[in-house]
């Protein structure tokens, strides 16, 4: 169909033309918008629009229910009954899917469904592209060169289901990537922002940053592996916590096969997993966080389920005061394990009540290291959850209070759960992006937090 047949058309159409038993519709209509730069010049910037139609078709069967799922992109008019057919046809050829639930029910109609999708442009950059303009005049001053990209996407989602739900969620998602080098290419320093419309971020104050950073790293010191103090700022606590909650589903847990396993059967819920006072929780109503209010899944997974779609998603703390509070579930897990249904989560906020930013923890440390940001997390054992990775662009030495130099990178092996029993203290809650899992996810709220013996496992050669 053209652009100019609106997504909830689309989607009744859809509707009507399905025979099956069940059959939910998501149209998801994407614009982007991007900037790139390198040696202090914009080298591209474009725009791009693009749409996608999700069928899910469910078959009522005697041995049970039956799930199709078709997803192109493009479709036209004449495209749309065959794809709805083709997702009844995968439903029927199918056996009975082991997560069928009924379709959530209920009236709830979004109030704009009707509406036009949202589009971004690149009008997104009307006043950040001037200050990175003067962010590169700065930089040239200062003898170094900036590198990275800004990009913004916005997707409107329409889901339709044969059972009445009619429900629209516009998401903004932008990030801001900044590196800084020296001019021979031995220093370098990174910086990064996740933002809704990049009207809270100003490239001049990261560039000031980076300048700081390239500094410190003017003196060179090489350190042995081993462990060490170690002040991680809330990039790196987000991509660890990212993939804490990735292992955290229910069903793994009570068939034990992960972290949040206990010993001898059932979960770790209850336990006490820090003596901070953390809560890491979701809240698709957080302020600059904002996420889908409702289940959106274009198919069934380990964490989510097609049947689960327009499911509302409510504020869920997963660690509370400390301690253990929930799993994720899905209906058909939530059932399966007895425990409440959490459907997955669009955004992870850790809060802990301190007050300290990271310049105010690296003031108060004797002896340790300040990080940057972590790289090429991979994962080495999912019963402790023992991650591998690299340290990049920049880890320092701190002496006295005082940043003293910048030393070798680490590849380090942790588990993000034994980092939280062994974390003496957690600084001021701010939004970041997390380096290493951007591209999936953004939304994120951090503190700082000191590890008072990180473990740092050998050298890298890594820059």
């Amino acid at each position: 169909m053209s652009r100019s047949t609106k997504p909830h058309e689309i989607v009744e159409r859809a509707l009507e033309l399905s025979t099956a038993d069940g059959c939910v519709v998501i149209a998801d209509e994407e614009s982007s918008a991007n900037l790139r730069w390198a040696g202090n010049a914009l080298t591209t910037n474009g725009v791009t629009r693009g749409r996608t139609l999700t069928v899910i078709a469910t078959v009522d069967g005697k041995e049970g229910t039956a799930s199709g799922v078709v997803s192109r992109s493009a479709v036209t008019a004449d495209d749309l009954e065959p794809l709805v057919r083709a997702a009844e046809a995968a439903a029927r050829g199918a056996g009975p899917a082991e997560d069928a639930q009924p379709l959530v029910t209920g009236t709830p109609v979004s109030p704009d469904f009707t509406d036009a999708p949202a589009e971004t442009t690149s009008a997104v950059f009307a006043d950040f592209a001037p200050a990175l303009g003067e962010a590169f005049a700065r930089a040239r001053a200062g003898g170094r060169e900036l590198y990275g990209f800004a990009n913004h996407e916005l997707v409107s989602t329409y889901v339709g289901t044969s059972t009445g739900l009619r429900l629209r969620h516009d998401q903004p998602n932008g990030t801001l990537e900044l590196n800084a080098k020296s001019p021979d290419r031995q220093r370098s320093a990174w910086a990064g922002r996740a933002t809704r419309d990049f009207k809270d971020v100003d490239p001049t104050v990261l560039d000031a940053e980076l300048a700081v950073r390239l500094g410190w790293a003017e003196r060179k010191i090489d350190l042995p592996a081993g462990r060490y103090e170690t002040l991680l700022p809330p990039t790196a606590v987000a991509d660890l916590l990212i993939y804490q909650m990735w292992s955290a589903s229910a069903r793994d847990a009570v068939e034990g096969r992960t972290v949040f396993s206990k010993p001898g059967g059932g979960t770790r819920l209850g336990e006490r997993l820090t003596e901070l006072p953390l809560t890491l929780r979701s809240d698709p109503h957080a302020p600059g966080l904002e996420s889908a209010p409702f289940v959106i899944a274009h198919s069934s997974g380990d964490d989510a389920s097609a049947f689960d779609n327009g499911l509302p998603v409510p504020v869920t703390e997963w660690i509370r005061e400390g301690e253990l509070a929930r799993l994720s579930t899905t209906r058909h897990t939530a059932g399966l394990t007895g425990l409440p249904v959490s459907p997955g989560f669009g955004n992870l906020i850790l809060d802990g009540g301190g007050e300290k930013s990271l310049d105010e923890m690296v003031a108060d440390t004797e002896r340790g290291l300040l990080l940057t940001c972590l790289w090429y997390i991979r994962e080495v054992d999912p019963a402790t959850l023992l991650l591998t990775g690299l340290t990049r662009d920049g880890v320092y030495l701190v002496e006295n209070g005082q940043v003293v130099g910048e030393v070798n990178n680490f590849r380090f092996n942790e588990s993000p759960v034994d980092l939280l029993s062994r974390a003496s203290e957690a600084g001021r809650t701010e939004k970041t992006l997390p380096r290493e899992w951007s591209d999936w996810f953004t939304r994120a709220a951090m503190p700082p937090v000191r590890i008072p013996d990180f473990n740092m496992s050998s050298v890298s050669k890594g820059v």
